[in-house]
């Protein structure tokens, strides 16, 4: 199966970047909408500005094993985030913006780069606030010969009409499902209405590209991988998140629940976050998911 990418005729693609860049000129490319002209060096709530900042370039071998087989899944981290997660692991990159800019020729580069090194897929991590400059990479990346799936690994608080501008764009969708609350969202991630916005989005996502699917070798090349973090003390509203995945999305999805939370960052501050998951909670929320017939993930 080729890359939804490769399918996109160039006049399309054109219009695609052309219509995402547009909003960078009064920024409204997530749902906080700062409407910030970030073509002349303003900046948002996610401290971004018109180039892209990357953090890292690499395989990686840490993600879902669909997306890793043996030689890796090519990620690319960007620097700061739409969301303000107290709890963060990748704080320094997400909150504290550690990264170089670069131009949208050196990412086009990068892409190809990791596509020689064998990697499975170009893994776009955080990416909603430089989704034009991707865009614009990727069919850049395009013309030189890129041909590997693409991911787009996000928070999972994505603007609608962002995520239209990338239908036959993206292949793979792995967005977190990280709240069944709006109070947990706006408490411990600073985003009004997080799961409205959040479970409008795994819709439109699923819309797009249906079900994970993989190949002969076990290998991811369409569809949605979601990810859920439980957090401590019933803080994610586990059962409401994978509730709405089973009775909403599809029992089929492919839901990795994680037990790997930690009380990184500022999490520490916050009474109720500031001890890891103990065995019991994961193990409740395994069968949780387990009963809800939501099998593929575990």
């Amino acid at each position: 199966m080729k890359p939804s990418y490769i399918s996109l005729s160039d006049a399309e693609a054109e219009n695609r970047v052309d219509g995402l860049k547009e909003q960078l000129t009064s920024c409204r490319l997530c749902p906080l909408e700062c409407a910030v002209d970030r073509t002349r060096g303003e900046e948002g709530s996610c401290d971004a500005g018109e180039k892209p900042k990357v953090s890292s370039v690499t395989p990686h071998f840490g993600e879902e094993r669909p997306l890793v087989g043996s030689h890796g899944s090519g990620t690319i981290f960007l620097a700061s985030c739409n969301l303000s997660c107290v709890y963060c692991q990748n704080h320094e990159i997400s909150q504290l913006g550690r990264g170089r800019e670069i131009s949208v020729n050196e990412l086009a580069g990068k892409m190809l780069g990791l596509q020689r090194r064998g990697c499975h897929n170009i893994n776009w991590v955080s990416p909603t606030h430089y989704v034009p400059q991707l865009a614009e990479a990727l069919f850049l990346a395009r013309s030189e010969g890129l041909e590997i799936p693409l991911v787009y690994n996000t928070g999972g608080y994505d603007s609608r009409d962002t995520l239209r501008y990338l239908d036959g764009i993206v292949d793979i969708y792995m967005p977190d499902m990280k709240y069944s609350s709006e109070e947990q969202g706006l408490m411990y991630s600073r985003v009004p209405d997080y799961p409205e916005v959040n479970r409008r989005d795994l819709m439109e996502m699923h819309r797009q590209v249906g079900d994970l699917k993989v190949d002969g070798s076990g290998i991811a090349v369409k569809g949605l991988l979601i990810r859920h973090l439980v957090l401590p003390n019933g803080l994610s509203g586990t059962e409401g998140v994978l509730r709405f995945i089973a009775e909403e999305v599809s029992k089929n999805s492919y839901v990795n629940v994680m037990d790997q939370y930690r009380p990184y960052w500022r999490a520490s501050e916050y009474e109720g976050l500031n001890r890891p998951i103990n065995s019991r909670e994961f193990e409740d929320a395994l069968n949780i998911t387990r009963d809800l017939g939501l099998t593929r993930g575990l």
